[in-house]
Order: structure tokens, then C-alpha cells, then sequence
């Protein structure tokens, strides 16, 4: 009997309302495994005749354009019907995307690192893992290594949606000729991992010390008199545990897995919905995509009404403001700077005749980048 023949006898099956024999459906998946198999061939083909229009083999860097994928993606989750929820379609054909993209050199993205941190989790989400992942030990290296090329982008934490703003990341805009190219944003699950078989065998804690923070509480009653110890990272306590047991780790589960620490106890988090805002550096600003927010750094003179004066022109032109922060000047004592977010691309209207407005407004106004909004999957859906 053919494939055909059997794939109308399974639908006959369906038909009746008899369920079509296992036989039957597994000659279907394997048929379209068939088809898949050949339709990512077919891309990856069409990817390569990209790179061959251009003139010249290239890096990836040259091909790779943050806007055009957020428009494949945000298509590819419009139409999206279910059963597999937008998350794990998203995730899917970031992957595809990466594949084709890294055929001839992958993209090399800087982060914080070590391995096994939060950050290399929002890599993967953004860039798929068909990258060169390169950890730094501290957000001024992954600036310096995108600055002198080394790297393509970068990734760097920016905001918790507990915890605030990690002002480091801001400060480093001030004098960096950066772009922020894209945004991340992922939610964040801390488990507490050490060798101890019981909470009572355990001393000390290493963590980063936002992580530390946004598990003050679950400290404070589990553990009220452990030494909690600041490190450069979650995979850095991990590190330090992995030997030590009569301390534990607050990291996530990838840091387990590589590190080979037990989990003791999951979300250990204070608040369930803890989220982390990541931004994407790169060195030049990207064309619009349609959906984009835009990030501004603004000064002026000081006085009443200096700040409401500098910000007049978004409300005229009806621009939402999504974000904005106060971090001290280097101009001067107890003069400020501020970041803000606005919806929008710095090279489209309503947006760019308020810039326009702004700069004569006020003694700065730099636009640190125009990138794609971050794209939320809706869940799944169940069938009735």
C-alpha cells in the first residue's frame, strides 16, 4: 500500500470518528518530517543566495538584520492557531533562523558571563544557539569587546522588574558610542543549589546581589542566619558551591546542570513574576521594523520645570513614554541625567519631529538606539 493510501485511510478513520491506527499516524509524522526536512534545506539555500547577491562571502554581522526578524516573527506568531504555544513557535524558528544565518561564520555575542548565567539564557532566546557565546566577566568588558569588534553584540541585564534599574549598564551609555539594538525580556526563576542535604548544613550563600535582593524574603525565613555573599554572577556562586558543602548557590537550573549541583529547593524568587529586561548592543542604529521603541538620553539646564520643558514635545505629539530614569552627571555636583523610553523609531514621524524639538530644548539629546519591541508569546491554546 503507498503512503497515499494510507494517509486516506487513516482520514477515512478520523471520518467515521474511529481513531486512525498508530500505524497509520506514525507514516503521516514521518511523511512530514519529509517535507520539514527539505523546506529548512530550501531556506538555508535562499539564505546562502542572499549572502551571494551582496557580492562577497562577508561575516554574518553584514546579513544579520534585527528588524527583518522581527517582522518574520512577529508574522510567524500572527499566524500562529495552536496546539504549540507561541513561545515554543517563536523559539523554533529563532533556531531555523539561526542555522541559516550561521552557514558560513556565527555571529559572535558577548554577555555576561560565566557560562550558565541568566544572561547566556537571554543569548540563546534572542540569537538561537547557532552563535559563538563568548561570557565576560563584567558589562564593561562586553561593551569593550563590541567597541573594538571582537565581538558583533552584546547582551547585557538593564532592569528587574522587582529589583529596578542595574545602573551600571545605564552609566556605561554615557560615554560609549553604542546602539542598543534589541530588548529581551525574561522571566527569571532562582533555585537554591548546594551540596547540603538539609537547609541546616548550609553557612553561606553566594549569589549576585540583585539575585540576593529579589530573595531577601525566602532568606529571611529559611535561612535567617546564613552569611549572604555578593559575586560578579549566579554562575560564579555556582562555581564557588560546587566544592564548598556547606554553602549554597542562588542561580538558575542551567548553572546546576553545568556546574553538577543538586537543586535543594525551586523559585526561591519573592515575587512569581520576577522578570529581567536585557538590552542588545551592537554599533550601529537599526532601520525601522514597524514596532519599535526608541531609547533617548537627555540633559538640560537645571531649574522648575526643566525636566516638564524637556519632555513637552512627546506629549504634544501624542508619543508614549514607556520609561524613564534619573542617574547623577558627571557635568556637575547634583546635576542629572536622564534615560528615558518612548514608543517608536527616532527615524519615523510622530518621533522624529519631536526629537527635533527636543534638541533645541536641551544641552543633550542622543538617541541610544531604535530597535524592535520585544516580542511576548501568548500561551497556549487548549482544546474545547
Amino acid at each position: 500500500m503507498v503512503a497515499g493510501d494510507k494517509k486516506s485511510q487513516a482520514g477515512s478513520a478520523e471520518q467515521a470518528g474511529r481513531p486512525a491506527p498508530l500505524e497509520e499516524v506514525r507514516a503521516q509524522i514521518d511523511a512530514l518530517d519529509a517535507r520539514i526536512q527539505a523546506l529548512i534545506s530550501d531556506r538555508a539555500r535562499l539564505a546562502q543566495a542572499v549572502r551571494e547577491s551582496k557580492g562577497s562571502p562577508g561575516h554574518a554581522v553584514d546579513y544579520y538584520r534585527p528588524e527583518r526578524e522581527a517582522e518574520v516573527l512577529r508574522a510567524v506568531q500572527e499566524r500562529n492557531e495552536g496546539p504549540i504555544s507561541d513561545t515554543e513557535m517563536l523559539r523554533l524558528f529563532r533556531e531555523i533562523m539561526s542555522v541559516c544565518l550561521a552557514q558560513q561564520e556565527p555571529l559572535k555575542i558577548a554577555y555576561l558571563g560565566p557560562e550558565g548565567t541568566f544572561t547566556q539564557q537571554a543569548v540563546n532566546r534572542h540569537f538561537g544557539h547557532s552563535v559563538r557565546a563568548l561570557g565576560m566577566a563584567g558589562i564593561d568588558d562586553v561593551f569593550q569587546q563590541v567597541e573594538n569588534s571582537e565581538a558583533d553584540f552584546g547582551v547585557v541585564p538593564v532592569e528587574n522588574s522587582n529589583q529596578g534599574i542595574v545602573s551600571h549598564t545605564l552609566d556605561r551609555f554615557v560615554d560609549s558610542e553604542l546602539k542598543i539594538c534589541g530588548e529581551i525580556q525574561m522571566a527569571v526563576h532562582h533555585n537554591l543549589l548546594t551540596q547540603a542535604h538539609s537547609l541546616a548544613g548550609i553557612e553561606r550563600v553566594y549569589s549576585h546581589q540583585q539575585s540576593l535582593a529579589q530573595c531577601k524574603g525566602w532568606i529571611r525565613q529559611h535561612l535567617p542566619a546564613v552569611e549572604c555573599i555578593p559575586v560578579s554572577s549566579n554562575a560564579e556562586a555556582a562555581r564557588r558551591v560546587r566544592n564548598a558543602p556547606d554553602s549554597a548557590a542562588i542561580s538558575s537550573q542551567s548553572a546546576a546542570e553545568i556546574y553538577g549541583l543538586p537543586v535543594l529547593f525551586t523559585c526561591v524568587e519573592d515575587q512569581p513574576d520576577n522578570a529581567t529586561r536585557f538590552l542588545v548592543v551592537g554599533r550601529q542604529l537599526l532601520a525601522p521594523s514597524g514596532d519599535d521603541k526608541t531609547s533617548l538620553l537627555l540633559a538640560g539646564a537645571e531649574g522648575p520645570g526643566a525636566l516638564h520643558s524637556l519632555l513637552d514635545p512627546l506629549a504634544r505629539h501624542s508619543l508614549n513614554m514607556t520609561r524613564i530614569e534619573s542617574r547623577p552627571s558627571s557635568a556637575a555636583a547634583w546635576s542629572y541625567i536622564f534615560f528615558i523610553d518612548v514608543e517608536g523609531h527616532a527615524e519615523t514621524e510622530p518621533l522624529k519631529s519631536a526629537l527635533r524639538e527636543m534638541q533645541n530644548l536641551s544641552s543633550l539629546t542622543r538617541v541610544l538606539g531604535s530597535y524592535p519591541k520585544a516580542i511576548a508569546g501568548r500561551p497556549a491554546t487548549t482544546p474545547e
